[in-house]
């Protein structure tokens, strides 16, 4: 599974406000049963999120926020067809990452 394809939120109580996931896991662990995904969120005009940990991602022409700090990993078995890939966007979620695990 390439990294950086984007999926449906296989969790159906979470998929109004969560609506997709994006995998950040490299290719090269595709041995193993689960991927790891960050959550990309929909918030209002209003809402104020710091922009390094919570970056724009653009999926299907919709403005989401990736939710870097609640990275989780996923059964690659529920993420069943990719509905994007937003490896042009990459910088900004391995920023993300990046604030997550050392501050920066």
């Amino acid at each position: 599974m390439p990294q950086y394809d984007v999926f449906a939120n296989p969790s159906r109580s979470a998929a109004d406000g969560i609506p997709y996931v994006v995998v950040i896991q490299s290719d090269l662990l595709d041995a193993l049963a689960t991927r790891l995904t960050i959550p990309l969120a929909v918030f209002t005009s209003g809402t104020k999120v710091p922009t390094t940990l919570c970056p724009v991602i653009m999926v299907k022409g919709k403005r989401l926020h990736a939710l870097a700090h609640y990275a989780a990993p996923l059964p690659a078995k529920d993420l069943r067809r990719p509905v994007d890939n937003v490896a042009a966007q990459a910088s900004a979620l391995v920023s993300a990452m990046d604030a997550v695990l050392s501050g920066i």
